[in-house]
């Protein structure tokens, strides 16, 4: 059976289940090690981009541009969170449609980006992501998960890598996915959204001080996630 998450804040979270947070830039590699943790370890993964995604998706949907509005939506958004037991994909569900492949695309990653600096629309989100801090553990993806969503997680990994390399994986990531890519307006956006996310004034990107950083630039995924694994094995 698929399994659910509303993301939606409940009595229910566990203060002490484990949190491991995996932090960095876009196209670093993030989102491939923490599914491949989650699914090894049997924990909860939150895609704290996804959510973001679906704000500005559906802030551009419905015209919305006063950042006021767009906080409000944050508060309200219907989503659902749904793991394809075939692909192990995580699906997208907003009030009730599958939205997965729509806020994947380079357009709507910008628009997260956007919404993500509007300090209203992060204060929203807070409560909401930490609610995924449930038994038996927590593999949190974002930008800002180990230094301001978990500040007082088991671990903390800044998954890193050159802007150049990322743009490649993302182009050959969309083009497998079906989707028209241009590798320089992907490196163009890679660089902008690097600038904005890590010059925001609410919880902007940073390496936490206890983070341990990974390059991935000439790394593998097998390599990656062996060497998240084997920090995290004292903690399990």
């Amino acid at each position: 059976m698929p399994q659910n998450s509303s993301g939606t804040p409940q009595n229910g979270r566990n203060e002490k289940a484990l949190v491991i947070t995996v932090d960095g830039p876009s196209g670093s590699g993030k989102g491939t090690l923490c599914q491949k943790l989650a699914q090894h370890l049997g924990w909860k993964l939150l895609d704290s981009g996804a959510l973001y995604r679906l704000v500005g998706y559906i802030a551009d949907k419905k015209g919305i541009t006063a950042p006021s509005e767009i906080a409000d939506q944050a508060l309200k958004l219907d989503i659902e969170f749904i793991t394809d037991p075939a692909t192990r994909e995580l699906c997208s569900i907003l009030e009730g449609q599958d939205v997965t492949r729509s806020i994947r695309t380079e357009s709507c990653g910008e628009l997260a980006s956007k919404v993500a600096a509007i300090p209203a629309v992060r204060a929203a989100l807070l409560e909401r992501q930490r609610a995924f801090q449930v038994a038996p553990g927590l593999i949190a993806d974002g930008r800002d998960m180990g230094s301001e969503v978990f500040p007082a997680a088991a671990l903390k990994i800044f998954l890193d890598a050159d802007a150049e390399e990322r743009a490649n994986r993302r182009y050959n990531q969309l083009k497998e996915k079906g989707f028209d890519a241009n590798l320089a307006k992907i490196f163009e956006e890679i660089q902008a959204r690097d600038e904005r996310d890590s010059k925001r004034s609410s919880s902007p990107l940073v390496i936490a001080k206890d983070a341990l950083v990974v390059d991935s630039s000439t790394l593998s995924a097998d390599e990656v996630f062996n060497t998240v694994l084997k920090a995290a094995q004292s903690l399990i």
